[in-house]
């Protein structure tokens, strides 16, 4: 038919102009069906039918194999008409941004053909595995040549890793430190504070409006998220090049001094200890700027607790004029930018100590030395890995101890925390009191006053008989009534 013949050969060319395909006599089944459709529809000759089928003749191909088409210019192949067929392009030859072919190239192409295809449920032409399919996982690949089933294959992979994870050494577990605990310790001490708090009534709370009792919980739950947020780097000192530990001591202590001698809050001096804290475990500072920092972290709290807080120039006169007016604000600046302005956040053990004191009916002299021992905590930086509300359990724990009370069952539920947990913060405080220069601090000068019962001189005392076994020592605080 050489009308026929003369479409395709012009449509050809037409393909040749715009796409620039790399097989250029490529024709489709899809293209000569379209021909053939279009033919029908203008001649109206049945006889272009038998035409097609005498050229399909000359095809070895069976009904419903592969036929393949040769390539090249006015050798187009003719195939059977196929209704309601969507334009399907063969898919272009690996290799595709490579140089094209010439036009008297032998290759050929295989056309999967398929007369009674629903051409709407399978839109895409059937094609041969190719590199346009998707890449196999690393799991099927490592498997690629195995028999075994999918199961099968699974179960290797898992064994393979168990394997190698026991073949790996493991690294040791670092020991507990405190207030760190075994796993199964802290869990029964967890499940005894439950079980006390769900028993436990305090009618006399409900009645108090000091209390707040109808949000007290959600109060104290807020302030422990706090008091995670603030805490500073336990292991600070080993990032500090010149500083130690004892020179921690040296300045707290001045700052002590300090805050006594302008008679501040105690939650001011706990301020700025933290600040004190928190910057030394982002920053590295040298010794000529350690005293800076001190007096510029206790500048900073007294602004944020102070009602009255003495001016710059006043804590100029404090450093002996060791560090002038300007230094002190600048300080300030870089302080505060370094601790995002994160100051109000530190919630102090008083908060807790306040709610713990309730237990014994907030006896005086409980919490009076419950107040030195605390501070003590602030000089000894293995206090530092503790909490806030652990310190205040801790400091009345102690203070229990030595004026020879008990952890009842109240204390567990006001405070949280077993005697388990307390115990080795209680040697800690000991330990530390116990020392032949503690009595040197200002810390124990600041409470061997009768303003707070001699408390420091009774808590000395006890200490170093409790380290040399001796028991029995005579509480010799103070009495209100003589206060």
């Amino acid at each position: 038919m050489p009308g026929a013949s003369k479409i395709v050969q012009k449509e050809v060319v037409g393909v040749k102009g715009s796409l620039m395909r790399s097989a250029l006599g490529e024709v489709t089944t899809t293209a000569v069906n379209r021909r053939e459709l279009s033919n029908k529809v203008l001649l109206g000759k049945e006889k272009d039918k038998e035409e097609v089928g005498l050229k399909r003749g000359r095809s070895n191909s069976t009904a419903n194999g592969a036929q393949r088409v040769p390539l090249g210019p006015g050798r187009s192949q003719v195939a059977p008409p196929v209704a309601n067929v969507a334009p399907i392009r063969a898919s272009r030859p690996s290799g595709v941004n490579g140089p094209r072919r010439p036009i008297r190239d032998s290759h050929r192409i295989a056309i999967y053909e398929d007369v009674e295809m629903d051409v709407e449920e399978h839109v895409e032409p059937a094609m041969p595995p190719s590199e346009d399919l998707e890449p196999p996982s690393e799991t099927d690949a490592n498997f690629l040549t195995s028999d075994v089933d999918n199961d099968m294959i699974v179960m290797n992979v898992e064994e393979e890793e168990e394997t190698t994870e026991t073949v790996i050494p493991q690294e040791p577990k670092p020991p507990k430190v405190w207030p760190e605990l075994a796993t199964q310790h802290r869990l029964e001490c967890e499940r005894r504070v439950d079980t006390i708090r769900e028993v436990f009534e305090d009618e006399e709370e409900d009645f108090d409006p000091t209390m707040v009792s109808e949000y007290s919980e959600e109060i104290f739950e807020y302030m422990s998220g706090l008091e995670k947020m603030m805490m500073p780097r336990a292991d600070y000192m080993d990032s500090q090049s010149e500083l130690t530990w004892d020179m921690r001591v040296t300045l707290i202590d001045w700052i002590l001094q300090v805050h006594l001698r302008y008679h501040m809050l105690p939650e001011t001096l706990w301020i700025a200890i933290n600040i004190i804290d928190r910057f030394l475990s982002q920053r590295t500072v040298s010794v000529v700027k350690l005293q800076l920092v001190g007096i510029t972290a206790i500048f900073i709290a007294a602004k944020y607790e102070e009602i009255l807080a003495p001016s710059v120039d006043e804590f100029v006169f404090m450093t002996e004029e060791g560090f002038t007016k300007d230094e002190i604000l600048k300080g300030e600046r870089i302080i505060l930018q370094a601790l995002d302005f994160q100051i109000s956040h530190y919630c102090s053990p008083y908060n807790w100590m306040r709610r713990i004191s309730k237990a014994d009916d907030y006896d005086l002299q409980t919490r009076t030395l419950s107040k030195f021992l605390i501070e003590v905590t602030l000089i000894d930086h293995r206090f530092l890995r503790a909490k806030a509300s652990l310190i205040a359990a801790v400091g009345m724990y102690s203070a229990r101890m030595l004026l020879g009370g008990d952890w009842n069952d109240s204390f567990v539920n006001y405070s949280g925390h077993t005697e388990d947990e307390l115990y080795d913060g209680h040697m800690f405080i000991v330990e530390k009191m116990a020392e032949r220069s503690f009595t040197k601090l200002a810390l124990y000068k600041k409470y061997a006053n009768k303003k707070f019962l001699k408390a420091s001189t009774f808590a000395v005392k006890w200490s170093r008989a409790h380290i040399a076994g001796i028991g029995g020592v005579e509480n010799t605080m103070l009495d209100v009534d003589l206060v």
